[in-house]
């Protein structure tokens, strides 16, 4: 694709990255087979080749409408796109520098400013989100049906372990998680202490700035980045215990949404000096919680035990159905570690048709575009209900929640089902 960029952006950090990844782009069209808002709206300007036209025509200079804006704001940035692409357009990234430049030169109506202002304020902040949270369900009955579909029920996080081990790694115990779901890190943590490693939470760490960086704050989503490597660097470098007692050997996120964003903070602080080379190191320590468990494959068959080919504590017959987020699937192209962990523990799992697909959570997309991301939660609730399993399984808090909204069948992380094996093959 050629391109002739506007002097605003010619020649930046932002522009030299988007001129790249434009011209990389060779309008095959493939992307638009696997675009879910494609496939809902039949609009080319609601698929990626379309978006990828609007932000070339925004950074050559042409006029930045609201039509623009709205296309824009429809994408969920799942980046299925990028697994289907034969070019390797980093889609992505080019949406966040075409948003970031939309948001500067067209003014957003009152009513959505003040949504997207207590997002980006709100949900970072768990020591807001929490409490809010909790007088959210004390007033569930009286809120309308909206939001009372944002409100998962209230889930005990269960002992976490004490003991110390020579083996550790750090978690981000994140914003909203810890209110939504806190038995998630609980069950990690469990599990992970009875195969000989430590897991451990840097006080000072939060956000891992995604929220906010979507939203277009995305100095506000640095800083976010910037404050948790500062929250880690003592960790991974040692300092933290005299003789490099706590130092760390990985960074583990129990949320994959959260994962895609760490290990792009290399990349994304990569013009700050003062942050660069930290930032590079932490990315290179982060690691999905599904790419830490194979490795202790062996240990947990053997824990587990063996009867008739399944593990104790399993009911014969009951099958789960795995939802692979998008960040993990297409941001991270993490594919079948969980299920080969699972299987290998004795699990009946299974991939839905059309698993490729987003579930609609999408971040706070599921705030923001309520009657799409609807749609695309029930066509997926449809194709998981139609698995014939027990209950689905995911691995990053905004899918479990989304889904759980919208079905009476259990949904809960991939983690938890484990710990609860481990629990009853103790039990046993």
């Amino acid at each position: 694709m050629q391109t002739n960029l506007a002097d605003f952006i010619k020649n930046t950090r932002d522009g030299d990255e988007a001129e790249a990844i434009l011209r990389a782009c060779v309008h095959c069209g493939f992307c638009t087979a696997t675009c879910p808002t494609y496939q809902l709206l039949g609009d080319e300007l609601d698929g990626p080749r379309g978006r990828i036209y609007l932000i070339k025509q925004v950074l050559e200079g042409a006029p930045v409408t609201q039509k623009t804006q709205t296309h824009l704001d429809r994408c969920l940035t799942c980046r299925n796109c990028e697994s289907t692409c034969p070019s390797g357009v980093q889609y992505g990234r080019l949406a966040d520098i075409g948003r970031k430049v939309v948001e500067q030169r067209v003014r957003r109506p009152l009513a959505d400013r003040v949504k997207r202002y207590v997002l980006k304020e709100a949900l970072p902040r768990r020591w807001l989100f929490t409490p809010a949270l909790a007088m959210g369900r004390l007033f569930k009955p009286v809120l309308s049906p909206a939001l009372q579909d944002k409100l998962p029920p209230a889930a005990a996080a269960g002992r976490r372990p004490s003991r110390s081990h020579a083996r550790k790694m750090l978690v981000l115990e994140g914003c909203v998680q810890p209110g939504m779901a806190p038995n998630i890190n609980a069950a990690a943590a469990r599990v992970l202490d009875a195969l000989g490693v430590q897991l451990i939470a840097a006080p000072k760490a939060g956000c891992c700035g995604a929220l906010r960086y979507h939203l277009n704050d995305q100095d506000g989503g640095l800083d976010d980045m910037r404050r948790n490597v500062e929250a880690w660097w003592p960790y991974v470098s040692g300092e933290t215990g005299g003789a490099g007692s706590e130092q760390v050997e990985a960074i583990v996120m129990t949320a994959s949404g959260c994962g895609v964003t760490v290990k792009e903070y290399g990349h994304l602080l990569a013009h700050d000096p003062a942050y660069a080379e930290k930032a590079r190191r932490i990315s290179e320590l982060t690691r999905d919680l599904s790419e830490v468990l194979p490795a202790f494959e062996a240990e947990l068959v053997q824990r587990l035990g063996e009867r008739h080919g399944r593990p104790a504590g399993q009911p014969a017959g009951e099958r789960v159905v795995y939802h692979p987020p998008c960040t993990l699937q297409h941001g991270q192209q993490i594919r079948g570690k969980v299920e080969e962990v699972l299987r290998a523990v004795g699990v009946d799992v299974v991939l839905c048709a059309e698993s490729h697909l987003c579930c609609g959570s999408a971040g706070t997309y599921s705030m923001l575009q309520p009657e799409l991301s609807r749609q695309l939660r029930d066509r997926k609730l449809e194709s998981l209900e139609a698995a014939g399993a027990a209950k689905i399984v995911s691995a990053n808090i905004g899918c479990l929640a989304h889904l759980q909204s919208g079905t009476e069948m259990s949904v809960q992380h991939w983690i938890e089902l484990l710990d609860q094996l481990l629990a009853a093959g103790r039990a046993g």
